[in-house]
């Protein structure tokens, strides 16, 4: 890397510190912060990406590399995702345009499966799959990768219930960040389908479609969406200014169709056409 802001043992020495601090049982999280900020400040007046391949020595691709890998994974552990996406973007050069250069880091899959997370949820479903093409076949092997493409598959087939069961099967506990997020997309296009497609609906009913555990979450959740309750039926009341039907379903698709997709969410639907499913959660 050229223009060196101190030497390359001075950026190593703040490196080592920064790796030190993230690798502690209880590390601070503000700590780490403000090393990678001064560490980055160091980096950027070299430039994250090198110019050319021999412009750089593997130390110092390892060390831009792996402080990437940090900030990515603080911006996990902080809750930032916007943080996150911008270190991903840094770091796809380090683990395809240099990897033959550098030594494979053990942080490569989990951040990759992470980056799929995310774009699942942000529902760029043509970013998603342009990425999977980049991966090689060791990295669709990791079961980082596998989980992403597991949940997209079960969103495709309206297997709703395999993505909440999923929850409690992730790879990394750093995956919670984007399940929940995940989680919550899926239930507001859930309750999309059922303003669409029921003028009311059982309290109970309404609980096990929207995969809450308790009726306490589910009162939560009808307030923030504005449905109202009959207290004698224990009913949600859906209201015609919350079923814009326009801006939820296709045009000319009808109200007793998406009753049978809502019917079955909860239930395995592996044998339902993916094409029909797949049009109540976009």
């Amino acid at each position: 890397m050229k223009n060196m802001s101190g030497s390359i043992a001075t950026v190593a020495k703040s490196y080592e510190l920064l790796r030190k601090e993230w690798e502690r049982n209880s590390c601070d999280l503000n700590r780490c912060g403000e090393i990678l900020k001064t560490l980055k400040i160091s980096l950027l007046s070299n430039s994250f990406l090198p110019e050319s391949q021999s412009g750089a020595s593997q130390q110092e691709l390892l060390i831009a590399r792996n402080t990437l890998e940090i900030g990515a994974l603080h911006a996990i552990s902080s809750e930032n995702v916007a943080t996150f996406e911008r270190y991903l973007s840094q770091l796809k050069c380090y683990y395809f345009d240099y990897k033959g250069q550098l030594p494979q880091s053990p942080y490569e899959h989990e951040l990759l499966g992470l980056n799929l997370l995310y774009l699942l949820c942000e529902s760029r479903l043509a970013d998603f799959h342009s990425e999977l093409e980049r991966l090689s076949e060791q990295q669709m092997d990791s079961v980082y990768i596998r989980h992403p493409v597991s949940m997209e598959q079960y969103l495709m087939e309206g297997s709703y219930n395999k993505v909440f069961l999923s929850k409690s099967n992730v790879p990394s506990e750093r995956y919670n960040l984007f399940m929940n997020i995940l989680l919550n997309t899926t239930r507001d296009e859930i309750a999309k389908c059922m303003e669409a497609s029921y003028e009311r609906i059982e309290q109970r009913e309404a609980q096990r479609m929207l995969f809450f555990e308790s009726l306490e979450a589910m009162e939560r959740y009808r307030q923030g969406r504005g449905w109202q309750l009959a207290e004698q039926t224990r009913e949600f009341v859906f209201q015609q200014d919350q079923v814009r039907r326009s801006e939820t379903i296709p045009i000319g698709a009808s109200g007793q169709y998406y009753a049978a997709v809502c019917g079955r969410i909860g239930e395995d639907c592996l044998n339902c056409d993916s094409n029909e499913a797949f049009e109540c959660i976009v």
